[in-house]
């Protein structure tokens, strides 16, 4: 069952070793990205949603914490022509590439998602892309998205259903890596104890 509220557990959820990661109040758990300092201005919470304020450079946030294995859902909207994303398996000893990202986009309005599957919403961004049936929800309205890893396993989730997964340092996997932009970055693509990255 879902919960009641927005940014509570259920009682399961609870039992079964959830945790949140944004109490819908503060950005208590977040700093920015490679300092040791809250989200910028660029960042607020409102009406119990984290929201990027896209006039404004608040930089990228990341958890204080870090994950092995883990399933992080969310739910998220994005305006007409708006680009996102959530990178996880992050590091900031590598910071042209930081993580893999989770892409959150306008498919059609945003000239990156235009350049093709790999761009657009639900890819392992540039690299590998979700399936062409994906249940994308149109500019607007809320979309549920899941990353769920599992060793060197890794699915992304869009509205209920499994639309990519792909494993951590398989040939497949460094294949797909050397024919994307990150082709330099030393070890993407391969698995990293890591945190989530928030963009």
């Amino acid at each position: 069952a879902l919960a009641q509220q927005p940014n509570t557990l259920t009682l399961d959820e609870k039992q079964t070793g959830w945790r949140l990661l944004f109490d819908g109040k503060s950005l208590k758990g977040w700093r920015t990205y490679n300092k040791q300092t809250p989200p910028g201005e660029g960042w607020k919470v409102e009406g119990g949603l984290l929201k990027k304020v896209g006039s404004q450079r608040g930089g990228d946030i990341i958890t204080e914490d870090q994950f092995g294995d883990f399933e992080f859902s969310w739910e998220w909207n994005i305006s007409k022509a708006g680009n996102n994303g959530v990178k996880y398996l992050v590091t900031e000893q590598r910071p042209s590439a930081p993580g893999h990202e989770y892409q959150m986009i306008d498919d059609t309005g945003h000239p990156d998602g235009k350049l093709g599957p790999k761009r657009q919403t639900a890819s392992f961004y540039d690299v590998l892309p979700p399936a062409a049936d994906k249940p994308l929800k149109p500019v607007g309205e809320w979309n549920h998205s899941r990353i769920v890893i599992q060793g060197n396993k890794v699915e992304h989730w869009l509205n209920g259903t499994k639309v990519l997964t792909y494993e951590l340092g398989s040939d497949a996997t460094k294949t797909a890596v050397a024919a994307s932009k990150f082709k330099n970055a030393p070890g993407f693509g391969l698995y990293d104890r890591a945190v989530l990255d928030i963009l």
